[in-house]
């Protein structure tokens, strides 16, 4: 069984946690594939790979709706 998103999230330090959010309301709007993506690469180049998620975990965050790809404005 995969991680929720919100799970894996729980196990990223949290001085990395704040920098992918910026100004970003994650209360209002669910995090980006992008934003995630600093977080990946941050892990990739310390060599931290054992803290990334699978692929399966990233595709099915995306499939069920926990992160979003594009943000869409709401009209």
């Amino acid at each position: 069984m995969a991680r929720s998103f919100k799970d894996w999230w729980a196990t990223v330090p949290e001085d990395l946690r704040k920098k992918t959010k910026g100004n970003d309301d994650w209360n209002t709007y669910k995090p980006l594939l992008n934003e995630i993506n600093y977080v990946l690469m941050t892990f990739n180049t310390s060599g931290k790979h054992s803290m990334m998620p699978s692929h399966e975990e990233l595709k099915q965050w995306v499939t069920n709706g926990e992160i979003d790809v594009v943000r869409m404005m709401k009209k």
